[in-house]
């Protein structure tokens, strides 16, 4: 038996990269899934969600950015309809619009705060609504990073959204443990897409010297961090809450800083 077995999630931006590798993950211990992409014409969640029926899974896919309470409404009441109820929410939607304090543009911000902030809480609040309402000892496992703990340069949206998103993991925590609803925080470093943007030459420096700094000499893929998500999923994780869980090796602040 699979350690979710029964179970019905959501994993919001899980087309490709991290979140793919989380669907994958969670769909080997049993769970059925929703699967999450924001492109329309890379349709990356239909292609998952083929994927997985293909291996004799169950997944439906949902082609839709996330952080409107449209968006949040329509994954649950897909998850709903689809297999008749909801147990788990990964919050993994997100993208990067790096710029300067004094370069970013109010898009660049408000994109970010936007898809990774208020997109969190949005889909939170629409699956809890439904995990108490119907009495479910649900998981919410929410994607931030150590940019949120550390900071970076260029990264000011990104690290105030990341850094609230802790903030939000550990309030909501407090407000739920009273309905049997565990809420916590990953956060991640692997190789993944958020690096295409960076120039080729530039991104294997900044790997190597992930690598250097980190005790295992290595810098994760996402199957790397896919089985944390897992655990924090499973009923093994009901006496763990409001914890955030650097899933880096050991890295501590970034390289370069």
């Amino acid at each position: 038996m699979g350690k979710l077995d029964g179970k019905v999630a959501i994993v919001t931006g899980s087309g490709r990269g991290l979140g793919k590798a989380f669907a994958l993950a969670m769909i080997r211990e049993g769970c059925s899934l929703v699967v999450n992409s924001v492109n329309p014409e890379r349709r990356s969640a239909d292609q998952t969600a083929d994927e997985i029926r293909k291996a004799g899974g169950k997944a439906v896919s949902v082609i839709a950015e996330v952080g409107s309470k449209e968006t949040a409404e329509k994954l649950v009441d897909t998850a709903v309809k689809e297999f008749g109820t909801l147990n788990i929410l990964v919050n993994n939607a997100g993208y990067g619009r790096d710029a300067m304090l004094h370069q970013m543009t109010e898009e660049q911000w408000d994109y970010i705060i936007f898809t990774h902030l208020r997109g969190t809480f949005m889909n939170s609040q629409a699956a809890v609504k439904h995990m108490i309402d119907n009495k479910i000892r649900g998981r919410i496992i929410n994607i931030t990073s150590g940019v949120g703990i550390h900071g970076n340069v260029g990264q000011s949206n990104y690290a105030a959204a990341k850094g609230g998103i802790i903030a939000m993991t550990k309030t909501h925590s407090k407000e739920l443990v009273r309905y049997g609803i565990c809420i916590n925080a990953i956060a991640p470093l692997a190789k993944t897409e958020m690096f295409d943007n960076v120039r080729e030459d530039l991104r294997d420096f900044m790997f190597q010297m992930m690598a250097k700094r980190n005790v295992l000499q290595k810098v994760g893929e996402p199957n790397d961090v896919a089985p944390v998500i897992v655990f924090l999923a499973s009923d093994d994780a009901h006496f763990v809450t409001g914890q955030v869980i650097c899933a880096t090796g050991d890295v501590g602040e970034l390289p370069w800083d």
